[in-house]
């Protein structure tokens, strides 16, 4: 039978794992949205917020602030231009377009970061044709999470536009994880995106490590105060 003490060490033992303890890396990926005359897909995730650059410019202030690795500013187009940016199936609006610097066409800024003054649980995009050159990385409070094109059109489904992979895709973290920088990456022509989506992470109360270690340590206490009275009858 273990003693009194042996259960509080126990106890504080399991209480001290659950301190340390992390959640798993990891995003997931559903896919599909709601469909738009005249601006392709947008997300249809409860909560979310879109960015949409009907406004012919991308976001530098607010919530999401958009900045280039060249430091221009980002690329907004509602046009199709043969070898540098194709606009998105069914998708007529004004919509973000990126290629490498150097490649001298238009929309060659480089990366696109996208910072977020908030944490969030969901980015969602509306991909135009997207190519395995293209990737998004997701800046989580468990490191950099990288998704490629590839990643993204390995699974087919029903809610694509087209075989060239013009699709909605939702991005989700899982329980646990946040982010709050995605960054867009192409090396090849080009990454056209449009309708980014977002939502704040819900803020959740979480009892402090030493409260619930006093807790466990109570129950245990209660516990072991149990079985000694049960000794002492035992020994009437």
């Amino acid at each position: 039978m273990k003693t009194v003490t042996t259960w509080l060490a126990l106890i504080a033992g399991l209480a001290a794992s659950a301190t340390i303890a992390s959640p798993a890396k990891a995003i997931s990926l559903t896919y599909g949205g709601t469909h738009v005359v005249g601006e392709g897909m947008k997300s249809s995730i409860s909560g979310a917020k879109t960015i949409d650059f009907n406004s012919g410019s991308a976001p530098t202030s607010g919530i999401a602030t958009y900045s280039t690795a060249s430091g221009a500013a980002a690329t907004v187009v509602n046009t199709s231009v043969s070898g540098q940016h194709a606009m998105p199936n069914g998708d007529t609006s004004y919509y973000l377009t990126i290629a490498p610097q150097g490649s001298g066409v238009e929309g060659a800024t480089g990366d696109v970061a996208i910072n977020f003054n908030k944490s969030l649980d969901y980015f969602g995009i509306y991909l135009g044709s997207v190519d395995a050159y293209n990737s998004i990385d997701f800046y989580t409070n468990n490191g950099v999470k990288t998704i490629t094109g590839s990643d993204i059109t390995s699974t087919p489904d029903g809610n694509w536009f087209s075989q060239t992979s013009n699709l909605y895709v939702n991005f989700l973290a899982n329980p646990g994880e946040t982010f709050n920088k995605v960054v867009l990456k192409t090396s090849g022509i080009a990454f056209e995106t449009d309708n980014h989506a977002y939502r704040e992470a819900a803020a959740k109360s979480v009892p402090e490590p030493g409260t619930i270690a006093g807790l466990l340590v109570m129950g245990a206490m209660g516990a072991g105060s149990l079985l000694k009275r049960k000794r002492l009858a035992t020994i009437r």
